[in-house]
C-alpha cells in the first residue's frame, strides 16, 4: 500500500472513532472521512467494497448521513444504483441541525419551568441554568454559521483549494 493510501486509510478510520466517540456509528464515520477525501459520487457498492462493510451498513449509514444534511443523494446517468456525495457546506448543516435539536431543548426547558411548582427551588435552579447555557451556546453558534457562511461565500486565493 503507497503510503498516500495509508495516510488516506488512517484518516478515514480516524474520522469513524471520532463519530463513534460523538455517539454515532463508526460507520457513519468512515463513511464522512471517505466523502471529505473523494467527494463523490459513490454508490453504495462501491462505498462497501471500499471501506470493507456491508452494503446494508453503509445503505444504514448513508441515510444517517443524508438526514443530518452530510451526504445528498444523486444520481448517475444509465446508472440505477443509488449514488451519494458530499453535501456542499456539510459543516454548516451539521450545526443548523444542532441548532434546531438546541431549540427544542429550550422548549422543552421552558415548559417545565412553568409546569414544576415554583417553590422546587432545587429543581428550578437546575433547569434555569440548564436553559440558560442551552440558549447562550445556541446564540454562538447561530453566530458561528453567521461567519462559516461568509467565509464560504469567498473564493478562495489562487493555489488554494
Amino acid at each position: 500500500m503507497s503510503e498516500s493510501n495509508q495516510a488516506v486509510s488512517a484518516f478515514i478510520e480516524r474520522m469513524g472513532l471520532a463519530a463513534q466517540s460523538d455517539g454515532m456509528p463508526r460507520i457513519a464515520g468512515r463513511m464522512l472521512g471517505y466523502f471529505i477525501i473523494h467527494g463523490g459520487p459513490a454508490s453504495l457498492a462501491a462505498l462497501a467494497d471500499s471501506l470493507q462493510v456491508s452494503r446494508a451498513s453503509v445503505s444504514t449509514n448513508a441515510r444517517i448521513l443524508r438526514n443530518l444534511g452530510v451526504l445528498e443523494a444523486t444520481a448517475v446517468p444509465g446508472d440505477r444504483q443509488d449514488y451519494y456525495q458530499l453535501a456542499e457546506r456539510h459543516y454548516l448543516r451539521l450545526l443548523e441541525g444542532y441548532v434546531e435539536r438546541m431549540g427544542t431543548m429550550s422548549t422543552s426547558l421552558a415548559q417545565a419551568e412553568r409546569e414544576l411548582p415554583v417553590d422546587w427551588d432545587d429543581a428550578q435552579a437546575r433547569l434555569a441554568d440548564m436553559h440558560h447555557f442551552i440558549d447562550n451556546a445556541r446564540d454562538n453558534i447561530c453566530e458561528l454559521i453567521e461567519r462559516l457562511a461568509q467565509r464560504a461565500d469567498e473564493k478562495p486565493p489562487q493555489g488554494r483549494s
